[in-house]
């Protein structure tokens, strides 16, 4: 995944529908906030095997769908506050690492 390539993609989409007035941080993080909580709708009241069957169900590309758009804002927002996303992981797998050291 080339998230810089993404990011640029976005963008253009954003500037082509004149989006981007639109799309600061708070709207970004609000927007964010909804399609998570439109992934969780879909699981709510699944049992633990119903869940883990998902994707062979009929719900299969809407969990798709709003995993996109969670995507799709989180890099947005990114993009909007210059941070480097990959980095960003990276640093933090890193710091989880040390914070929780896999058992010997």
């Amino acid at each position: 995944m080339n998230i810089d390539n993404i990011q640029k993609q976005l963008s253009e989409f954003a500037d082509a529908r004149n989006w981007d007035q639109f799309h600061n941080p708070k709207n970004l993080a609000m927007a964010l906030s909804v399609e998570a909580s439109e992934l969780v709708e879909i699981f709510q009241w699944l049992t633990p095997e119903q869940a883990e069957a998902i994707m062979s169900s009929a719900e299969n590309e809407h969990v798709k769908e709003e995993m996109a758009d969670i995507m799709i804002y989180l890099i947005r927002m990114a993009d909007k506050l210059n941070i480097d996303l990959e980095k960003a992981v990276a640093d933090k797998i890193i710091k989880n690492g040390k914070k929780h050291p896999a058992k010997s």
